[in-house]
């Protein structure tokens, strides 16, 4: 199972929000480049990067700290936050990024979830944010009427690589992953599901990890940043990444 930390960018820098509330950010760096080379350091073999300014805003505003990540970094990078159309999954994946993630685009633009499957097959991951078991969208500001497991069944015959679930109550409380949702996600997923909100401890990710093979990995962010948790510590408790 991967464990994947988290660089999430706000006005340019590495923050980490509570329940993703913008207003209620805390600043790691000024200097993301510097994160993200730290988790290469440590062993990483991938990186979650989410433009919190362009969830909200629906597209790119962190695009050049991105872009300065990945020529930093000799690992892959996948990315989230506002990419909202084709071409903005295109300028992604020209600027080296690995894999992108869609999250508001899945809910409210099928066929622009379903273009960039086609056209980008193994390099689009599904975003589910989840408040109270409804799928959230723009930067969680608003919650849909679907379920995140009615959308996943929706969309189970695209071409999706994987799935990352985050409970938005977790998030950034260090309360632990919501293992009964992700139980209930993964019984239903035809794609490899990735765990985020609220590991906060090595015993977390052995909980995620026993819910079975399908769980590709798990997005670590506060746990790491707060010293909580040690980067290679974690992975040589689990065994390797």
């Amino acid at each position: 199972m991967l464990v994947i930390p988290a660089i999430d960018l706000k006005d340019g820098r590495c923050v980490r929000l509570r329940q993703g509330d913008l207003a209620a950010e805390t600043v790691y760096s000024d200097d993301p480049v510097a994160v993200a080379r730290r988790w290469e350091e440590q062993g990483a073999p991938l990186i979650h990067v989410v433009d919190l300014n362009g969830a909200v805003e629906g597209g790119p505003r962190n695009l050049s700290q991105i872009e300065a990540i990945v020529k930093a970094v000799g690992v892959a990078v996948q990315v989230g936050g506002g990419i909202r159309s084709i071409e903005t999954v295109r300028q992604y994946l020209r600027a080296g990024v690995a894999r992108v993630v869609l999250g508001t685009a899945a809910l409210l633009d099928r066929a622009f979830l379903r273009q960039a499957c086609w056209e980008f097959p193994g390099r689009i991951l599904l975003g589910l944010d989840a408040r109270g078991g409804k799928v959230a969208v723009k930067g969680w500001t608003a919650v849909s009427d679907i379920t995140a497991v009615a959308l996943l069944k929706d969309v189970s015959d695209y071409a999706i690589r994987a799935v990352i679930y985050t409970d938005i109550a977790r998030d950034g409380m260090l309360s632990g992953p919501n293992l009964t949702a992700l139980e209930e996600l993964i019984a239903c997923s035809s794609f490899p599901v990735i765990a985020s909100g609220g590991i906060s401890r090595i015993e977390d990710l052995l909980a995620v990890r026993a819910l079975g093979p399908r769980v590709e990995g798990a997005i670590v962010g506060k746990a790491l940043y707060d010293g909580r948790m040690e980067y290679r510590a974690v992975v040589k408790a689990l065994g390797g990444v």
